[in-house]
Order: structure tokens, then sequence, then C-alpha cells
């Protein structure tokens, strides 16, 4: 059973240093994709804008400036307030993204509750999984046995 812990905000699509306008979104993390923390823009259109980054960088992000290229995320303060900008680039624009860094970690906090950093792969079962594909099974014996002898094995045909 996969756990979910979402999110509602308002969150500030920034246009210049003055003029910023206010986007609902989603914050969105699922356990069975451990790694992961989606968000989703609702932009007034039939088709929600959906980004997929690293959780960690959004955990970093709230303390000190990381990532590089397409998501970069810094903190900082606007008019008193503590937020955690995200710029954003894609093939379709950039876009520069405040959001309040008390409701962000507070998110981040709850999935980090679910799933502790460091344990994400056993969400993912990954060890289990090897561990079924790598036991032998009797078919496997068959494959295993080597078709051409080598000359060394002494059967006595030589």
């Amino acid at each position: 059973m996969h756990t979910v812990v979402e999110r509602e905000l308002e969150l500030k699509l920034v246009l210049s240093p003055e003029c910023s306008i206010p986007v609902p979104a989603r914050l969105t993390y699922r356990t069975d994709d451990p790694y992961a923390v989606h968000i989703t823009f609702h932009t007034g259109s039939d088709n929600p804008v959906k980004w997929t980054f690293a959780r960690e960088l959004l955990v970093e992000g709230v303390f000190r400036p990381c990532g590089h290229g397409d998501v970069r995320i810094w903190p900082t303060k606007v008019e008193g307030r503590s937020v955690v900008l995200m710029a954003l680039s894609s093939p379709d624009g950039d876009a520069l993204i405040e959001a309040s860094a008390a409701v962000v970690s507070a998110w981040l906090e709850r999935t980090l509750r679910v799933v502790p950093p460091g344990s994400e792969s056993e969400q993912l079962g990954i060890d289990d999984g090897l561990a079924e594909l790598l036991t032998p099974t009797p078919a496997d014996d068959l494959w295993l046995r080597d078709p051409w002898p080598s000359d060394e094995s002494g059967d006595g045909d030589s």
C-alpha cells in the first residue's frame, strides 16, 4: 500500500521584482516514487503544468542554494517573509516560482516522516526484487551447464 502526501498551496509566479501573480498548485509525494517530489501548477488551462524533481533538492533548497540546469532552488526573504524560490527552465520557457518556506518545510517534514532520508530504496523493494531475480530456479541449471565441455574435462572420448 502506497502513501501519498499532498498539499494544496498558492505559489507566486514572479514576473519581475515588482510583479508576481498567484498560481494555485499542489505538492505531491508518493512512496512508490520515493526520490521525487511533484508540483502541479493549475494554470487555468485544461492541461496543468507538472514538474518532477528530486526531493533531496527541495529539502536542501529550503536551507541553501542548490541545483543547476533545469531546477535551481534557494531560500531568501521577501518583504520580511521567508520564502523558497524555484527557478524552473524548460524548452517551453523559464519560470521563477516563490513559495512560503514555512508551508514547503511543513509539507517536506511530513514526507520525511513517511520515508526518512536514506530509506527510499526500501520503498521501492529493490532488494526484494533483486533477490527474487537472482534466486536460481531449476531451469537455470540447463542454462548454466556448459554445452561445450572443455578438452580437459577428461570424459575419455579423446
